[in-house]
């Protein structure tokens, strides 16, 4: 007499719970843009470039990864107390769409926002881009110290 291994997933309850986790990840994996790009192959769309955001003692530090831009493709704006950054990275020129065999860059438009803290000078912002990174330097201004006044009895 032979001894099968038993297998959980071939009983009843089991094996519905593993068809239902198969159509849950099918479902995850249609909804996501970068396996969309993979099965497609050539698509251009909305990307968004990661950006570091930090704090020296003078300033407030932007900096945004934008590889293959010009200041040509790259606006900088403040708003309302609101900074965005925007642009376009265009695909290359003289390779037909035809002749690529696998696209993993993002192509398109892109548009970031920020909201900027009271306490930044928005008249002196300055950017640098250098070596495919855009710096953004935002100065404090010097904060007020609460003024105590006096109340007056008569």
């Amino acid at each position: 007499m032979a001894i099968d291994k038993w297998d959980p997933l071939s009983c009843g309850p089991f094996r519905e719970l593993s068809a239902m986790q198969d159509r849950m990840n099918r479902l995850f994996e249609d909804a996501l843009p970068r396996t969309r790009v993979v099965k497609e192959g050539v698509g251009a769309g909305v990307w968004t470039p990661h950006v570091d955001i930090y704090e020296t003692a003078g300033n407030l530090v932007i900096k945004a990864e934008l590889p293959g831009l010009s200041t040509e493709d790259v606006s900088v704006k403040v708003e309302d107390n609101v900074l965005t950054l925007k642009g376009e990275r265009k695909r290359g020129e003289g390779v037909d769409r035809e002749n690529y065999h696998l696209i993993e860059r993002s192509y398109g438009h892109f548009r970031r926002s920020f909201v900027l803290p009271n306490n930044v000078d928005q008249e002196r912002v300055q950017a640098e881009f250098k070596d495919g990174v855009l710096f953004i330097a935002i100065p404090k201004s010097k904060r007020v110290r609460p003024k105590k006044i006096a109340i007056e009895i008569e």
